[in-house]
């Protein structure tokens, strides 16, 4: 006979031991949640510290500003829109909006054109591509002097090669700093040489996300290179046709360097007559010549305004490329 003797049962595991005062994750701490939602703010909230200092406080000084007569020893007395209303009738200010919206015009269409057909070939498969890529961004990385002392010797009235060119075709030699016309063409161009190349590569990076496959799928339904450029392309740019128009919006309305250096006369006139004078160098030369802060600020006030009306005029046009959202 046989007897089973049963081996004893192994003792039970223990468990991890959960480490005493801790509770479960269901319940978070508040210092978890606080954190949780606290962080994000800390961490953009340097930008926006930054934009107070630097762009809020500015702004609402400059209006404080235009509101006073004041004067470089610091004397200053509240005239409240004494200034704004003087600025109004002032002819010179407004010769200066005129000479700055015409050379806005004439610089920035045809810049932004020549961009978007310019970057349209940078896309395409072409040798050397890489090469003309980066070369369009030379202007760029040019020093603006550079760029005003060659172009100011280039419209020269008497060794000029744009007047020598001309002469070729029997055009008598041109004073381009005399007239307005003349001088607005001298700046624009300046400024599209320097530019156009910028724009093309913003618009180019935007044409390397389109999708293959839509002009794949047009060109097996017979559509040519041009109706696709119209049909697909210009849509789905619309978005960064819509910042580059922006940029150059701001860019030209607050236009300084070119026809000062083009000048090459510290007195911010902008010529004998004022014919290529613009807000900026209005604003520049009231302040920092006669000294008028607050007529200077009333000025720069009004140029705000300026740019944001040229902004939604753009916008409301631009916005219709490709079908309305």
């Amino acid at each position: 006979m046989t007897v089973h003797v049963d081996s004893p049962a192994a003792p039970p595991r223990p468990g991890p031991r959960r480490p005493a005062g801790r509770r479960g994750p269901e319940r978070s701490s508040g210092w978890a949640r606080f954190d949780l939602r606290a962080t994000p703010y800390f961490l953009v909230s340097p930008y926006f510290l930054l934009f107070a200092i630097f762009g809020v406080f500015p702004l609402g000084y400059t209006l404080w500003v235009s509101l006073h007569e004041w004067e470089l020893a610091g004397d200053k007395t509240l005239v409240g829109l004494d200034n704004y209303i003087e600025l109004i009738t002032d002819e010179t200010f407004w010769n200066a909006v005129v000479n700055t919206l015409g050379m806005f015009v004439m610089s920035t269409i045809p810049q932004l054109v020549l961009a978007l057909l310019l970057a349209n070939a940078l896309n395409k498969r072409i040798r050397g591509r890489l090469f003309f890529r980066l070369g369009v961004l030379l202007p760029l990385i040019t020093s603006v002097v550079a760029v005003a002392v060659v172009f100011t010797q280039l419209y020269g009235r008497d060794y000029g090669m744009i007047n020598w060119f001309l002469g070729l075709f029997g055009v008598d030699a041109i004073n381009w700093q005399n007239e307005k016309w003349s001088s607005w063409i001298a700046i624009s161009t300046m400024i599209d040489w320097r530019w156009t190349g910028y724009n093309a590569i913003i618009l180019l990076a935007a044409m390397q996300t389109i999708p293959k496959d839509l002009y794949e799928a047009a060109a097996i339904d017979g559509a040519s290179p041009r109706r696709q450029f119209w049909r697909i392309t210009i849509p789905m740019l619309r978005p960064t046709i819509v910042f580059t128009v922006f940029i150059s919006t701001i860019g030209g309305l607050t236009l300084f360097t070119e026809p000062v250096m083009f000048d090459g006369n510290p007195t911010m006139s902008g010529g004998s007559t004022g014919q290529y004078q613009t807000v900026a160098m209005f604003i520049v030369k009231e302040a920092f010549r006669d000294f008028d802060f607050g007529y200077a600020a009333a000025a720069a006030w009004l140029l705000f305004a300026l740019i944001l009306v040229g902004t939604l005029v753009n916008y409301s046009f631009t916005r219709r490329i490709g079908g309305s959202t």
